[in-house]
C-alpha cells in the first residue's frame, strides 16, 4: 500500500511539473525572422503620428493580428486605431507567420512606409485571404495605406 501511494504521489508530482513547464512555454513569445526583442516597441497610435510627414522610416511597432494570408502566412493585417489595417509583409519572403495567429499580439521590425497598391495586388491579396471572385471584382481603385516590411517578429 505505501509503494503505491509513493508510486501516486510521484506520478501526480512530475504530471504538475510537466503542466507547469508546457504552461509556461505557451506564454514564451513565437519568434520569426531575425532576432528581436520587445523592448521599446512603439504602439500603432505612435506610429501613425511619427508617420505623420514622412514616407518611410524605421521602426518597432507592436499591434494585433486582424488576418493572415492563408496561404502560406506571408504576410499580415495589423489592427490601425482608425479601424484601417497595415499590411506586414517580410523582408525578401524569407519567413513566414503561422496562419492562425489572427487575434494575437506582434511585434515587429523593420520599416514602416506608404504604399500605393494596385488593383491587381489588392485582388492577389483578398484571394490569400480567401476572397471569393465577386469580392475580389469590387476592388476598382489603387489604394494608398501604410505598409510594413518586417526583418523580424515575435508572436504573443
Amino acid at each position: 500500500m505505501k509503494k503505491l501511494l509513493l508510486i501516486l504521489t510521484l506520478g501526480l508530482t512530475f504530471s504538475f511539473a510537466g503542466f507547469a513547464q508546457t504552461k509556461s512555454a505557451q506564454t514564451k513569445p513565437l519568434s520569426f525572422g531575425e532576432k528581436i526583442s520587445d523592448k521599446n516597441a512603439i504602439t500603432t497610435v505612435q506610429l501613425i503620428r511619427q508617420m505623420a510627414n514622412k514616407e518611410s522610416m524605421p521602426a518597432k511597432v507592436e499591434g494585433e493580428i486582424i488576418s493572415v494570408c492563408q496561404a502560406k502566412g506571408c504576410w499580415a493585417k495589423v489592427k490601425l486605431p482608425d479601424g484601417q489595417t497595415m499590411r506586414v509583409t517580410f523582408k525578401d519572403y524569407a519567413f513566414f507567420v503561422p496562419k492562425d495567429a489572427s487575434g494575437k499580439t506582434m511585434v515587429m521590425e523593420g520599416t514602416a512606409f506608404v504604399k500605393t497598391v494596385p488593383v491587381e495586388e489588392q485582388r492577389h491579396y483578398a484571394q490569400d485571404a480567401g476572397a471569393s471572385k465577386e469580392e475580389q471584382a469590387k476592388i476598382t481603385q489603387p489604394e494608398r495605406t501604410l505598409a510594413f516590411e518586417a526583418k523580424g517578429v515575435l508572436i504573443k
